[in-house]
């Protein structure tokens, strides 16, 4: 019921995730970024205390491999879960435990890697990772949602899509975007709406947390 890629922007540094499900609010349970650290999907049979955990494991100094390892030590039902990992250095790894829904498959790249359960076919994965390397698309974010539109036009899930999520953090503490769609006929293009209007604020929204007296006002009435 969930595909998802997880990336490694090599220009910046930047890391990102974009994830699609049957279920609603795929993106508040499975997805989990660090600045400076990687990025993380816990899904399938979701435990999202594992998406902070593989964080932390690699904040600490172990790499996508190691991390998984290390956190499947303690996990109680390991053959639930769905694992994906983009470390700092953009190695990858991906952890489908044998219980894993449905079809369940992985694709792993260049400092980016996807994987999803439930699928249409076993190929999805790596056609998503395809159209994310063939992006070429002016920001990070939208090569992510290119990402996604490359799943689907592939074959996506075996079930109707109902959310999305796309998220990137860069050199500051918080999310730089942050957008979510938890239930809607047609997500992805709901997606694709929302990061039209965010991209071009969002240079603005940064400068007003780093240096409100330099940022631009926010035009609304009472702002002046």
């Amino acid at each position: 019921m969930t595909i998802s890629l997880l990336a490694r922007d090599a220009a910046t540094g930047a890391f990102g995730m974009i994830v699609s499900s049957s279920s609603p609010a795929v993106a508040a349970r499975c997805l989990h970024l660090r600045a400076g650290v990687g990025a993380v999907a816990s899904q399938n049979v979701t435990n999202p205390a594992l998406g902070s955990a593989l964080l932390d494991a690699l904040e600490n100094g172990a790499d996508a491999t190691a991390s998984i390892t290390a956190v499947l030590e303690d996990e109680a039902f390991p053959e639930h879960r769905q694992l994906i990992v983009v470390d700092g250095g953009g190695r990858t790894a991906v952890h489908s435990g044998a219980r894993a829904l449905g079809l369940h498959a992985a694709a792993q790249g260049e400092a980016a890697a996807a994987a999803g359960n439930l699928l249409a076919h076993e190929g999805v994965p790596a056609a998503m990772l395809a159209a994310y390397a063939a992006s070429e698309a002016a920001t990070f974010e939208e090569r992510l949602l290119d990402a996604l539109r490359g799943a689907l036009d592939a074959g996506g899930e075996a079930g109707p899509v109902r959310s999305a999520g796309l998220a990137v953090v860069e050199d500051v503490s918080w999310r730089v975007t942050d957008l979510r769609v938890d239930d809607a006929d047609d997500p992805v293009a709901e997606l694709d709406r929302l990061l039209g209007v965010w991209l071009p604020q969002k240079r603005d929204y940064r400068m007003r947390a780093l240096d409100p007296e330099a940022a631009p006002s926010y035009g609304v009435p009472g702002d002046e």
